[in-house]
């Protein structure tokens, strides 16, 4: 492998390779699509393919701790490789999220009677995937590919290999904003962020409220997002929202940004993150409120100023409302993978697209 200039950024496997989309705990899905690629039920394959996850693993589906000890097997074995995603930063944080009550003692969300069909982490287990965790990067490449969970950023993966300790994890925290020129950025927004939130902050996480749009709690929110690289590659750069939403249990005041309209580099990137959907009617009944990055753009378009950014996640974190609502297979969510270098999008209903 080559391209490795950091513990964060490592070499990407040489060869053929086939680079999976957030998975969100959906075992089921990852062995259907599994076998479509052609693999075992440990990640064999009889033309010497190996697999790489785009990071979120876990959370939402019914069996977390059953992907994450699949896919800790198949790295130990030399047959995947996984980036780090924001959903596995929250567990390194140990940060009790929407959806990620599994992993912890008393279990959050089957106590609010949320994701009551999450199978829960057997305790012996927690200290084997936290140190699993430890050792993923944040990136992978080679010289015909990129790999990343949220973002491919040249300068937030050199602050990350040239201050090695400080942006580890598990010291991700907003008493860490980052630079000088951001920490007075967010020193001017301190009052009038402090006057909302003293307004509006325990409204913050009832669904039920209409709440207007906080301008200081979006603006400060987005500067201290920008401040982190871990974050900034692991969850994605953000602006001040248009209009509040509703995600992961809290109203939301910043919106994603279409990093790839900004990227310049010739050698692709695949990334997740970003919920996409193979089928767009399918984003009104259960998409988390955000607005659709990937507007009129096919699923199997390439995207971005030079049309060679691709987001692979097809938002298979949102199945669980799906069978909250009462559905069944064939499922509108999808969970999907890219084959490279061959470029052909494969999902876990077995349907095959080029990537154009």
């Amino acid at each position: 492998m080559t391209h490795r200039t950091s513990p964060y950024l490592q070499g990407l496997f040489d060869g053929p390779i086939d680079v999976v989309g957030d998975v969100h705990g959906e075992l089921d899905a990852l062995h259907a699509l599994m076998r479509g690629l052609g693999y075992d039920p440990v990640g064999g394959h009889p033309e010497g393919r190996r697999l790489v996850f785009l990071g979120d693993l876990c959370d939402r589906g019914p069996d977390s701790p059953g992907v994450l000890a699949l896919a800790r097997r198949m790295v130990g074995e030399g047959r995947a490789q996984v980036v780090l995603g924001n959903h596995e930063l929250n567990l390194l944080r140990e940060v009790p999220k929407h959806g990620n009550g599994w992993f912890f003692e008393g279990d959050h969300d089957r106590a609010r009677g949320e994701f009551t069909a999450s199978r829960g982490l057997p305790p012996g287990e927690r200290a084997g995937v936290l140190a699993f965790l430890r050792e993923l990067p944040v990136a992978l490449s080679r010289d015909d590919l990129r790999v990343v969970h949220a973002v491919w950023d040249d300068a937030s993966l050199a602050r990350l290999a040239g201050e090695l300790g400080r942006w580890s994890p598990e010291r991700i925290h907003r008493d860490d904003p980052g630079p000088p020129e951001l920490q007075a950025e967010l020193a001017a927004l301190e009052s009038a962020r402090a006057l909302e939130m003293h307004r509006y902050g325990e409204r913050l996480k009832a669904r039920d409220e209409a709440l207007p749009l906080l301008e200081a709690v979006g603006r400060s929110d987005a500067l201290w997002q920008r401040g982190n690289p871990m974050r900034v590659i692991t969850s994605g750069l953000e602006t001040l929202a248009e209009r509040p939403y509703f995600a992961g249990g809290s109203w939301r005041m910043t919106d994603r940004v279409r990093w790839w309209d900004h990227y310049d580099d010739p050698t692709p990137v695949l990334y997740g993150h970003y919920w996409r959907w193979m089928d767009p009617g399918a984003r009104g009944s259960y998409s988390k409120g955000e607005p659709d990055l990937f507007t009129g753009a096919a699923p199997n378009a390439w995207v971005g100023r030079r049309r060679n950014a691709f987001c692979t996640d097809f938002s298979v974190g949102a199945r669980y409302k799906e069978r909250e609502l009462g559905a069944s297979a064939p499922w509108r969510t999808r969970l999907a993978a890219v084959r490279w270098p061959e470029r052909e999008l494969l999902d876990d209903h077995g349907e095959r697209r080029p990537l154009v």
